[in-house]
């Protein structure tokens, strides 16, 4: 049954230790390559989606999932308030995981320099 896995060309069957220790390696290979394929940079990316929310403040400039603009009013849990455009009437309360990208007043004023 298994003699394509033998070691000299297929001549004669692998021992039962043999063809076990080689499925052994070879799911240890697959979930080690499942690992940093797929596990590893999905929670840098969580880890780093985290570290963005934590530094949301007040008067942060702010981008959106929807793709909206804005600036951060207050700041609670795991809420903001957001004012967008330049109606100061339109100040909208959003969940802090819907915000993309996160840019500080001081980083403008640098920029601008």
């Amino acid at each position: 049954m298994f003699q394509f896995l033998a070691a000299d060309g297929g001549a004669t069957p692998m021992s039962p230790t043999g063809t076990l220790l080689y499925w052994v390696v070879l799911i240890a290979a697959f979930g080690l390559m499942f690992y940093f394929m797929a596990i590893r940079p999905q929670k840098k990316q969580q880890k780093k989606q985290d570290e963005l929310m934590a530094s949301i403040a007040i008067g942060d400039s702010i981008l959106t999932t929807a793709g909206f603009y804005g600036v951060v009013i207050d700041v609670m849990d795991e809420v903001i308030i957001v004012e967008f455009g330049n109606n100061k009437n339109c100040r909208i309360p959003m969940q802090k995981r819907s915000v993309v990208e996160v840019e500080k007043p001081m980083e403008e004023e640098s920029k601008a320099k």
